[in-house]
């Protein structure tokens, strides 16, 4: 049942004291501390809790608690592979990433939620590590990659303050939605950046501070009302989203218990703290580029001016990144040697 491990346990590392681990029966044992970590239906319980600076705001509970009712998102528009494929085809910049990762190489996702890019990802022969703290989610993750057979793919409960696996073992780590969850994302952001080979490319989507007003807004009104007038949201009004995956994304958006809001150019500031050049973002940080949908996403693009990608952020409130995905973007950089 541990098989994705076992295949890949040269990466792994004991989350409470860094030295390798071992797979006993249907465990995971420390060979230094000793420490004995159990399975749940073959998907390793390697949690292991922060200990969080005093100064700042340990969140974890809370939002782990929430995402546990919450799964996000959710597998109701399509039940086997070639859905989600039909699907996640849909989404340039899924389309994109799958098309431009090279394949058999390590990509590891920090806070995977129920796995949809995991295993979309996983279909084209790529060994995919999936990692969240939620355990409703993973098995929805895992319960869709075991009937699908995608072998490849893994999943894991990991607290990402605390990594499961040795520095430098990626040469591709993808942190979408998660770090503005913390209560230390610039923290978080050192932690999963440490995973990343030299040479190697970190993705990470955070809320943005100014593309995030309307989702502000519509949150208000909908505390105010009680909940009503959810067409104000685009994607609660579409026909081709059903709705279950609806409610997780209202309970998602605007019932959330933390989140912070960020700016591209404090992103390009941890890029540069932790040793990393700016590759490309989406949206595009250089005003009148645009984003094309045969965007090269792991070729190095100008990251503009200060004023560029103010205006760049200010005019998301009024685009679809503002107002239909939740004001999120998306940074990319590379790892220097």
């Amino acid at each position: 049942m541990l098989e994705h491990m076992a295949a890949n346990l040269d990466i792994f590392t004991c989350p409470s004291c860094g030295k390798d681990l071992k797979i006993l029966n249907e465990g995971i044992q420390c060979i230094a501390c000793g420490k004995y970590y159990m399975a749940d239906n073959g998907i390793p319980l390697l949690f292991c809790p922060e200990k969080y600076d005093k100064s700042k705001k340990d969140v974890t509970d809370v939002v782990k608690s929430f995402y546990e009712k919450t799964p996000f998102p959710n597998y109701e528009d399509f039940e086997n592979i070639e859905g989600l494929i039909q699907k996640a085809g849909k989404v340039v910049y899924a389309r994109l990433l799958n098309e431009q990762i090279p394949f058999n190489i390590r990509v590891l996702e920090v806070g995977c939620g129920t796995g949809q890019l995991s295993n979309f990802l996983g279909v084209a022969q790529r060994y995919v590590f999936g990692t969240d703290m939620c355990m409703n989610s993973l098995k929805m993750a895992d319960a869709f990659r075991f009937k699908n057979s995608l072998n490849r793919v893994g999943f894991y409960q990991m607290n990402l303050f605390r990594p499961i696996f040795k520095k430098e073992s990626f040469p591709l780590v993808i942190c979408n939605g998660v770090l503005h969850h913390t209560g230390d994302p610039f923290g978080g952001f050192q932690s999963i950046a440490r995973l990343v080979k030299k040479g190697g490319y970190i993705i990470v989507g955070l809320y943005n501070k100014y593309g995030r007003i309307t989702t502000d807004i519509r949150r208000l009104i909908f505390n105010i009302s009680g909940d009503r007038f959810k067409f104000l949201d685009p994607r609660l009004r579409r026909k081709d989203i059903g709705g279950v995956r609806k409610m997780t994304w209202f309970m998602d958006q605007y019932k959330n218990p933390h989140e912070s809001k960020h700016s591209m150019g404090e992103v390009l500031r941890w890029f540069d703290k932790t040793g990393f050049d700016f590759i490309s973002s989406v949206p595009k940080s250089k005003v009148l580029d645009i984003f094309t949908e045969d965007e090269k996403l792991f070729n190095p693009a100008t990251k503009g001016s200060p004023f560029g990608r103010l205006l760049i952020q200010v005019q998301s409130i009024f685009t679809g990144r503002g107002s239909a995905e939740g004001g999120f973007f998306i940074m990319i950089g590379r790892k220097r040697h």
